[in-house]
C-alpha cells in the first residue's frame, strides 16, 4: 500500500513540475539577447585530453594517464536565424598527459624505470568554427547541439627540438586539426545568458613526431597518435 501511495505521489509531483517547467508562461529574462546579428562573450571550463593510438604490430597498448586541464577564451557569435548561429571561439587549453609504456617494448634494450614513462604537456591555442543549432526557446532556457571544425597551435610541441626520446624528449606536432560535436543549454538569467556545454574534440591528423631511430621503443610501433578530448565549458554572454 505504501509503495502504491509513493508511486501516485511521485507521478503527481512529476506531472506538476513538468507543467510548471514546460507549459506555464513565465517572465522572459533578457528577451532581446538573441536578436543581435553579432554578439560576444567569454568562457571558462575544464578539459580531459586523451590519445588514440593505432599500432603497426600487435603489442600491448600504451596507457594514457589523463589529468584535468583548463580552458579559457572568447566567443564571437553571428546570428543566421532563430535556430542557427555561427560561432568563433578562440581560446587557450592547457593539459598534461602521461604515457605509460609496457616493459615488453624494451625487450633486449637496456632501460630504466623512467624510460617507461613520458610526460606530454600541451598548451593549445585552439580556434573552433562551429555551427550552433538550437531549439525554440522554452521560457528561460534553450537546448542546442553544436558541431564544426577547429585548428590548434601547440606551444609545447617540441617539434623543432633536435633531441628525441633517446635524450628524454617526447615530441609532438605544432599544428593540429580537429572536428568537434557537442550539446548544451542556454539559460537566460536576469542580466546575462549563462550556458553550460559539453563537447567532444577529435584530431584529424597524426600528432606524433617520430624519433630518428625507426626502431625506437617509444615511437617505432606507433602508426598514428591522435588527440581526442572532452571540454566542459561555462559561457557568459
Amino acid at each position: 500500500m505504501k509503495n502504491i501511495l509513493f508511486l501516485f505521489t511521485f507521478l503527481f509531483v512529476f506531472q506538476s513540475a513538468s507543467a510548471q517547467l514546460f507549459t506555464r508562461e513565465k517572465v522572459l529574462n533578457d528577451e532581446n539577447v538573441d536578436k543581435n546579428f553579432l554578439s560576444y562573450g567569454y568562457f571558462i571550463g575544464f578539459n580531459s585530453y586523451d590519445f588514440n593510438f593505432d599500432y603497426i604490430q600487435n603489442k600491448p597498448d600504451i596507457q594514457v594517464a589523463k589529468t584535468t586541464g583548463f580552458n579559457v577564451g572568447l566567443i564571437g557569435n553571428m546570428r543566421i536565424n532563430n535556430y542557427l548561429d555561427l560561432r568563433l571561439e578562440p581560446g587557450l587549453s592547457i593539459t598534461t598527459r602521461n604515457l605509460e609504456y609496457p616493459e615488453s617494448y624494451f625487450n633486449g634494450i637496456e632501460h630504466t624505470p623512467s624510460d617507461l614513462e613520458r610526460e606530454v604537456k600541451s598548451t593549445y591555442i585552439h580556434v573552433p568554427l562551429l555551427l550552433k543549432v538550437s531549439t525554440k526557446r522554452i521560457n528561460n532556457f534553450k537546448p542546442f547541439i553544436v558541431g564544426g571544425v577547429s585548428t590548434a597551435l601547440n606551444l609545447s610541441s617540441n617539434e623543432d627540438n633536435p633531441d628525441d626520446n633517446s635524450a628524454g624528449k617526447f615530441r609532438t606536432k605544432k599544428n593540429m586539426y580537429f572536428y568537434e560535436v557537442g550539446f548544451g543549454i542556454d539559460f537566460y538569467l536576469f542580466y546575462f545568458k549563462f550556458t553550460p556545454s559539453i563537447r567532444g574534440v577529435f584530431a584529424i591528423n597524426d600528432e606524433l613526431v617520430r624519433d630518428v631511430d625507426p626502431n625506437s621503443p617509444w615511437t617505432g610501433n606507433i602508426d598514428s597518435m591522435k588527440t581526442r578530448g572532452v571540454f566542459i565549458n561555462f559561457t557568459f554572454q
